[in-house]
């Protein structure tokens, strides 16, 4: 039976914000998880950086039980409980609501200059490290952060169990990650990728129908009031729908939300649990 939808009108020529869901707030009964940070100083794939990165562990995990493992780009951004995204307090909700497997959450932020002042904005570390089409940022983390991880928590190296998210520049980080390391990341969410600023262009459109299918399962969110949304160049909202057409061409596993949003992380926050509802639901 069709689920049915509450009506609301259409928004007409302006940007809209979305309500948070129950799940993104503290829900009375759930216990909440413990959440340790991290720095990291030693990175040979990113030299001469240092960043911050938070493990969460939602309550009732077992270091006798592998949990799934999700990585978070722009960690602070995506942890931060008075955010947008709110990536602990909504894990602790689908988690203990047998919603979601258990999942070991990695908040990871991009990397900073040594030295350089804490908080302040560092705009190309960050660009360099996600909008790239290379495998530099799936190896930081499956040969830097997560054997980091493992060694202090029980987390599974099964593929199909983990995922990767980011949201805008961490759009592209996500889905190129696993796009490259399917042997590491199968899921992966990615809310307005910044596909259209990627150096030399956006590569999926042509790439994905032109190799062989991998084992991915994607969850896209675009906003009709992305950057450059109604330019023929520069146009962020164009290439998310590309990115989205090519991979139901190639019959790919995926999920597009369109929203009315702007470039903001509000809409892909408010989605965020029913990404991570749809990425761990059973196979078919």
């Amino acid at each position: 039976m069709a689920s049915q939808i509450p009506y609301a009108p259409l928004p007409i020529d302006q940007p809209v914000s979305y309500a948070h869901g129950p799940d993104s707030s503290p829900r009375p009964g759930t216990p909440p998880g413990t959440t340790v940070e991290f720095e990291w100083r030693k990175s040979t794939v990113y030299p001469g950086t240092a960043r911050k990165f938070w493990v969460h562990l939602p309550a009732g995990y077992d270091p006798g039980r592998p949990a799934n493992l999700m990585v978070f780009l722009d960690g602070w951004w995506y942890l931060d409980p008075a955010g947008d995204v709110r990536g602990a307090i909504v894990l602790d909700n689908l988690v203990h609501a047998g919603q979601i497997p258990m999942t070991v959450a990695v908040f990871v932020d991009p990397g900073v200059g040594v030295g350089v002042v804490e908080g302040a904005e560092q705009p190309k570390n960050r660009n360099v490290e996600y909008d790239a089409f290379d495998d530099r940022l799936a190896t930081f983390l499956i040969d830097e952060i997560i054997p980091h991880v493992a060694a202090r928590y029980s987390i599974t190296d099964d593929p199909d169990r983990c995922g990767i998210c980011g949201g805008s520049s961490g759009g592209d980080g996500a889905f190129t990650a696993a796009w490259l390391r399917p042997d590491r990341f199968r899921r992966a969410v990615c809310f307005l990728s910044s596909f259209a600023q990627m150096p030399g262009g956006n590569p999926y459109p042509a790439l994905i129908p032109a190799v062989g299918r991998k084992p991915l399962r994607v969850f896209l969110q675009a906003g009709h009031r992305d950057l450059g949304w109604d330019r023929s160049e520069g146009n962020w909202l164009a290439e998310n729908l590309r990115t989205a057409a090519a991979l139901a061409e190639a019959g790919y596993d995926f999920r597009l939300v369109l929203g009315d949003g702007a470039h903001s992380a509000n809409h892909g926050g408010v989605l965020l649990p029913d990404a991570l509802r749809w990425v761990w639901r059973p196979a078919a």
